[in-house]
């Protein structure tokens, strides 16, 4: 059974969309997520996190209950290999790091589009998840051709050069940016960036790829931090790391406790 990808489908009515990351490979994780009701899709930070094959498939049934879209974030060698694999196990987009050039873009796009004419995709029929039931091609191609394609914007190279990576990202029809402050910084040498001089390369990143019509997500911890980037024009966003909800969760708990042992 092929999971309507509902995330496409909200992008296509020009709907706000919100998702959150997972970095544990628990299929509980996912389907968790899933029953909330509240999120377009989950992001497994796949580039943060270990996995196989076979993970990527229990992730994907098990998001499948809950309705549930999966995003991946990949780490940038194997970008090919992986996002393939991910969409074999029924995952409906892909988060493609360590963006340079238009050229990277482009070696993105051939990953996990159709191998069809005008379409310049690599992507042939695998009979993976999507395609274990026939080779109703025609079906196939069409759950291809609704795989969300997100791009990291997150190395200084690539904001000198941010016109001409969004204009092939919008050729291309990419479906969204994401904004990568720790690598940015890191990747302007030795201290970094921080502060407002790093605020000022984020709301370029936004306000150029509005203008390019490939609209710009950003990551978010806490709600009451949407809001200036909602004045900025963004709509997309992506909340909370469970990893991190997790390490805050606990940490509270065992203050807590440790303190009421103290008075014992």
């Amino acid at each position: 059974m092929i999971l309507q990808n509902s995330f496409r489908t909200a992008l296509d009515e020009g709907k706000p969309t919100m998702g959150t990351h997972f970095l544990f490979a628990e299929p509980d994780i996912a389907e968790m997520i899933g029953d909330t009701g509240f999120f377009d899709y989950a992001e497994f930070v796949g580039e943060y996190s270990t996995f196989d094959m076979s993970m990527l498939y229990h992730l994907a049934r098990a998001a499948q209950c809950g309705n549930l879209p999966l995003m991946i974030k990949l780490d940038q060698e194997g970008q090919g290999f992986w996002a393939q694999a991910a969409l074999g196990a029924g995952f409906k987009s892909v988060l493609f790091t360590d963006v340079r050039t238009p050229e990277d873009v482009e070696m993105c796009h051939r990953a996990v589009a159709p191998d069809q004419p005008g379409i310049h995709g690599f992507m042939g029929v695998k009979l993976r998840r999507p395609a274990l039931m026939s080779y109703d091609t025609e079906q196939y191609a069409v759950d291809l051709n609704s795989i969300v394609k997100v791009i990291m914007i997150e190395k200084s190279v690539t904001v000198d050069n941010i016109d001409s990576v969004l204009d092939r990202a919008r050729t291309l029809q990419f479906d969204m940016t994401q904004w990568g402050p720790a690598d940015f910084g890191f990747s302007k040498g030795p201290g970094g960036m921080t502060g407002d001089k790093l605020r000022e390369y984020e709301e370029l990143v936004i306000k150029k790829s509005i203008e390019f019509n490939v609209p710009p997500r950003i990551e978010i911890g806490e709600v009451e931090q949407a809001k200036r980037y909602i004045d900025l024009g963004v709509r997309h966003f992506c909340i909370g790391w469970d990893r991190f909800i997790f390490r805050q969760a606990i940490g509270r708990l065992g203050s807590g406790l440790r303190k009421a042992l103290e008075t014992v």
